[in-house]
Formats: structure tokens, sequence, C-alpha cells
């Protein structure tokens, strides 16, 4: 076969037209065979001896998209120096823009013999390992543009591309599951109604069906075990893996985009799925260990593991630092996305081994033109010590905000807690975030994620139920927060089932109605079930997946949860992008007057309020007529003024409205107790008294307020909006 010298970048395999480029680092190599493999496993090596800064390099004309291959790295075997070249492993490319087939556990991946852990394996890979494809770059996007939501009017739905399809009937069965199932029109229109501005994608990068689950008759269903970091997962493929996959995940891209949707990857850099030192040789291990991985000082045949999953990669490399931009460089400009989600984002601040929130992970995604202007979601916690870093990332980040996830749970199961927790969390957590001089929106705010229960669940289970899982209930968090109404699992009772229904609503609505950035998780707007599993990783079958037949009971909570989703975009005052003027410890109330906290009986809520045990029922008054920020075109942004009810109390209570000075008459916009929004009714007087329903939620809205009123809150709004706009820098 002809060869030329080729280029020591881009790494990869690069197709030009008429040939390929193949490059790969190893700093520890003697020698590198390129392996091209064809349709019947048989392999033609060749022979890397171009070398430029530890880049071994190839180019060989005449050879096409759909070549598979993987390369067979000479160097040292010495684990307790950290060193682990085994040429009998046919190794994949990192920099893999497609990858065909799965590893099938069988003993020649692993270096190391199953009978002798000790002895040196030398069976070969071949046939029982993955093989990474050459790619072709051209794609025809035609106009495709990226939606850019701004983050305060962003919602977020968190979704599995086989788990969100796979059930569905308008789907055809033969892209169920997978990139196009995603693509139909029947998923595109069920996003579309229900208003989200993006899907948050479960781990789509290629990632390792684990053999102990497959051996178990369970698979990896989440896919945070990645081994590929710039190929889409080929499962997901409907119309082949030898580079087709790549195209199709480029399609469904495009489709949701020309529905105005943003696509953010939930990207998991922090470990690969070659496990800890009894795990698998399928890439990095083999390519060049100690300069992938972190290993443990003084004991080098072992994986400093700070994320539960046997290794962590060395994020002090410059190699591993340049994989990881250029991997979320080629998802934003080759592939489209719009963003990502880190998982167990603090392991990406060990450089060394504390959390340095000054790390060179976060100095490179700062300089980088491309990156830093896409959405930054972080995982903000590990494993390790340390680990848990809610509020501490730097300003371009936002973060899955845990401590609104526990309040919010806390106070609609009736715990008791601060009343100034929870009204830092309903106003976008500024004691988090403000200090460094982020926004509510750093807040990205949840109630459900996939990892725990889904939302009918956590209002139907005390405790988890992970029997599928064959574990013997090990596994999964077993502190969840939840209240199963009076019976645990699914109930014909009635009055228990009403319950449920109003708190799922309960729930739904005080997380849109919140400052920050609203996530929901897929199939909650559908009180979509798990049986009380509160860790589904893996389970891909029923168990896990959405069911899309469908009672009238899901269906009204489809509807009241996009009615939900249309009065958040609606109405500014619930999308702020700057903090409350007040301190967080008193729900943000101050002389601005932008909002206002009442007791039951219309009082303002005193200090010893704010500090005594948790206040179950409350009024919180959003002033439109005080937001001291322009929008996008530098006007002044009014809205209507709105009152939440909240009774989070066993028994129904009165609530007095507040003086006609708040607004004169008030329109009942939404009620959790009957799930309706915006139904026609009498509006309510000021000063009237009306009955809140027990475990309920009320909304209400006016625009009848005095001139004077409405004068004076303009006027403390255009003196505070220059300071506002100092401290939001």
């Amino acid at each position: 076969m002809e060869t030329w010298p080729g280029k020591p970048y881009p790494l990869g395999a690069t197709f030009d037209g008429t040939g390929v480029n193949f490059t790969l680092f190893s700093e520890v190599a003697d020698g590198i065979e390129l392996c091209l493999i064809d349709d019947d496993l048989v392999e033609t090596r060749i022979g890397m001896t171009e070398v430029d800064g530890y880049v071994w390099h190839v180019y060989l004309p005449g050879v096409q998209p759909g070549q598979r291959y993987g390369y067979r790295v000479h160097g040292p075997y010495d684990p307790a120096n950290g060193h682990r070249c085994n040429p009998s492993k046919l190794l994949l490319d990192p920099y893999a823009k497609a990858i065909d087939g799965m590893i099938d556990g069988d003993q020649s991946l692993f270096s190391y013999r199953f009978d002798d852990p000790t002895a040196f394996n030398d069976l070969d890979s071949l046939g029982h390992t993955m093989l990474s494809v050459v790619t072709t770059p051209f794609f025809d996007w035609g106009h495709d543009r990226p939606p850019n939501h701004e983050y305060h009017d962003s919602v977020i739905y968190e979704m599995h591309v086989k788990g969100l399809s796979m059930t569905h009937p308008d789907v055809p069965e033969s892209i169920r599951g997978t990139y196009a199932g995603i693509a139909h029109p029947a998923i595109i229109e069920h996003l579309t109604k229900l208003g989200v501005t993006a899907v948050e994608l479960l781990p789509v990068h290629q990632f390792v069906n684990d053999s102990h689950l497959v051996d178990n008759g369970l698979s990896n269903y989440w896919g945070y075990n990645t081994i590929g970091f710039l190929a889409p997962h080929n499962a997901y493929s409907s119309t082949g893996t030898r580079g087709q996959q790549t195209n199709e995940f480029k399609a469904m891209v495009k489709a949701l985009h020309d529905a105005d949707i943003e696509v953010i990857l939930d990207v998991v850099y922090n470990h690969t799925a070659e496990g800890n030192d009894k795990g698998p040789t399928i890439a990095f291990r083999g390519i060049d260990n100690a300069s992938y991985y972190r290993l443990v000082d003084g004991a080098k045949q072992h994986y400093y593991d700070t994320t539960g999953t046997g290794n962590s990669l060395l994020m002090r490399s410059p190699h591993v630092l340049q994989l990881i931009m250029d991997s979320l460089r080629y998802w934003v400009l080759d592939m489209h996305v719009d963003g990502f989600r880190f998982d167990l984002a603090a392991t990406l601040a060990r450089q060394f081994h504390e959390v340095d929130k000054l790390s060179a992970f976060f100095d490179i995604i700062q300089q980088d033109p491309v990156i830093s202007q896409v959405k930054l979601i972080a995982e903000p916690w590990d494993l390790g010590d340390g680990g848990y870093q809610v509020g501490n990332f730097p300003p371009l980040w936002t973060e899955w905000n845990g401590k609104y996830r526990d309040t919010v749970r806390d106070y609609w199961r009736g715990e008791p807690a601060s009343l100034a927790e929870f009204a830092s969390r309903l106003t976008g957590s500024s004691d988090l975030y403000a200090h460094s001089n982020r926004r509510p929106t750093a807040s990205i705010n949840f109630v459900v994620a996939h990892d725990g229960f889904t939302l009918r669940d956590l209002v139907s289970y005390n405790s988890k139920h992970n029997e599928a899982n064959g574990e013997g209930g090990n596994d999964g968090e077993s502190h969840n927060r939840s209240w199963n109404c009076g019976v645990e699992g699914e109930t014909k009772d009635p009055r228990v089932n009403a319950i449920r229904l109003r708190q799922q609503r309960n729930f739904l609505t005080t997380l849109l109605l919140s400052q920050g950035v609203p996530m929901i998780a897929h199939g909650d707007e559908l009180g979509r079930t798990q049986g009380g599993n509160n860790n589904v990783y893996a389970q891909d079958n029923e168990i896990s997946w959405v069911d899309w037949n469908l009672d009238e009971e899901q269906r009204d909570l489809l509807d009241f949860t996009a009615a939900l989703i249309a009065l958040r975009k609606a109405h500014p005052v619930f999308r702020r992008r700057r903090f409350f003027a007040g301190d967080a410890a008193h729900g943000g109330k101050s002389e601005l007057g932008d909002i206002e906290w009442l007791k039951p009986d219309g009082n303002f809520m005193a200090d010893e309020d704010w500090n005594s045990g948790f206040a179950r029922s409350m009024m919180v008054f959003l002033n439109g007529d005080a937001i001291p920020e322009p929008d996008s075109a530098g006007r002044r942004i009014t809205d209507d003024h709105f009152l939440l009810l909240f009774n989070a109390h066993t028994e129904k209570i009165d609530f007095h409205l507040p003086s006609r000075g708040f607004g004169s008459n008030w329109l009942v916009r939404l009620d959790t107790r009957a799930g309706t929004v915006d139904q026609p009714g009498a509006p309510w007087r000021a000063r009237s008294k009306h009955a809140v329903a027990a475990h309920s939620l009320m909304v209400l809205s006016t625009s009848a307020v005095p001139e004077s009123e409405r004068r004076q809150a303009t006027e403390r709004a255009k003196q505070a909006a220059p300071v506002a706009a100092q401290r939001s820098q």
C-alpha cells in the first residue's frame, strides 16, 4: 500500500477528498502500527515512521470514509511505573469520529489473564473490540443556525435519545430509540407543544456496554462510560455504524434547530470506560497510560479515582486538555451543538488533589473563542474529598443547583427548614452565585433529574425499589426527600391519587416560576413512573422508557405543564436577568419593592418570621413595575403584578389579599388543586379572604394598580437600574 509522510495535525483520521491523514499521540511508544480492517476482519498493518512532538502520522492516498481501523502500540509494559503498552491489543483512536461494534468481554481485551492476574496476556483482541471508522466531513447543513436562546428565556428538557422515542406509536419502529427517532415530527411536535427551548441529551458520546451488566441481562442505559469523545454512540443510529451515525446525528440537530430547539450534550470528560487496573485495554491505557490517567503516587499500577468508576483523567496533562478542547470544538463547529452539561465537573477542576476553580481546564475554556460562547453547565460535585462545589464555579458557568432540589422537595413534603433557604431558592439563589458576580441564570433549577425518582415516583414512594438492578438494594440514593402521600407505590385510592397529582403540579409550578433556568426531566410532564426504581442506569427497557400510552390524567398534566411554560414565557417577572435588590436571607426584599413576602393574614413577614421554623404558608408579591433592567433593545421592562400563594400545610388556609396599593382586582391564573391555568372566573378584590387548599399553590395577577403606586415603582426601578447593572457585571 502506498504511504506518504502525512502531517502531525489535526489529530485523528482526516479525510480530504482523496485520502486520509492518520495521527496518534503517544509519548511512551517505541513504535506504532496503523491497522486497516476489512469486512472479513482481515488486518493490514502499516508502520508509522514519522513522529513530530510525540505525534505519529502517516497519509494513505485512496482510503475512503467507511474504512475501519485501529492501532497497535509497541512500548513498555511496566504497570508499577504506569506503563501498559501491549501490541496484542487493537486500540481505538481517541479522536475517532465514528466507532463500529462493541466489546464482548473476551479475555483478549485484558492485559492480564483471568486465571492469573499477574501474568501478561498477549491474546489478540481483534474480533472482540471496537473499531474506529473514517468519516466524511461533508454534510448539507442548509441554512442551519443556532437558536441562541438567552439563559433567562430557556427551559431545558433533560432526555434520553432511546428512552424518549422507544415506545412512541407515531414513530416508525425502524427508527425508535435513535437519532432519527428524535428528529421525527411526532417527537418534535411534542417538544414544541410543551414549549421547551433546549434538549439536554444524556450521554451520546460513544460509550461501552459493561460486560458484567450484559452477563446479568442488563446494559449500560445512561451511557456514563465514554470511550470515544468525538464519536456519536453507534447504537442510536438507524442507518448504520460505518460513519452513518455521524450524519444521522447531524440531521437530528438540524431538525431540532428548525424547531427553534437547542441541543445540549451531557458529557463525561472525567473518566473513561477502561476502568481501574482490572479493566480492559481498549484505547488510552494501551496508547499512553501515564499521559492520560491520574495514577496513585508511589503505586502507579493503581488509578486515582474521584468518580467512582475506577479512573480519572489527568487534568494537568496538556494532551488530556487538548483532547477535551478538540472534542468540545468538534461538537460545536462540526456537529452544531449548542452547549454542554459536564458530568461530575468538580473532577475537571482537580489539577492536583484539591478542587481548584482556577485550574487549567477553566483557564482554557475562558479564553477559547468557540467554547466560551456556548452554554456551559456544571454538575458541581464529584465523589472525592471537597467535591461538593455548588456555587463555586467561575463566572461563565451555570450549575445544577442541588440545593434548590433539596429545599423545594423538603418544602412540599412539609419538612422543617428555614424560610430564608426556601426564599433564596425561589429567587435565584443569590447566596450561592452573587459573590462571583453571576446572575440568577447561573442556577439550573431542578426537582428531578435522570438519577433518582421520576416526579411521579417522588410523590408515590418513600423508599427506593431497585430490586430489578440485582444489587440487593445497595445502589441508588437512600435519602430521597420524597413523600408517598400516605401509601407506598401505586394505589387506586382516589384521595391519595388526587394529592399526588396536586403535588406534581406544585413541583412543576414552583420550578417554572422560580428565578433561574428551569430543567424538567423527560416524561415528568406525562406522569412517567419507574415503579420506584431511583437508579435505572442499567435498565434499557420499559422501566426506564417513556410510556406514551397516556390516560386522561396524564394528558391533563401535559396540558397543564405546557400552559405553565407558556405563562413563564409570557411574563418577564419570572425571568429576571438580575437578582432582587435585597438580601437573600429575606427573600430579596428591599426598599425597591420588587418583591414582598407576606403572611396569610396579609401582613409583611417580620424578622422573627424569617428566623423561626419553616413557614408552610406564605404569599410572595412580584412587582411588574419594579424590574430594574432593560430588554434586549434597551427598553424598560414592565409586567403585571403577581401573587403566589403557597400552602404546604395538611389543611386548607385562609389567605387575606393585601391592600389596594398592591392591586385592586386579582385574576386567578393558576390553581394546582384544580389543575387549571387561566380559567375564566370573577376577579378577587383587594383585602378579600380566600381559602387555599391543603398541599396547593395558587398564582394571581393584576394590572389594576393605582397610578401613584405605578409611578413610584417605576421611579424606584429607574434609580436602581444603574446599581443593578453594576452588581451584575
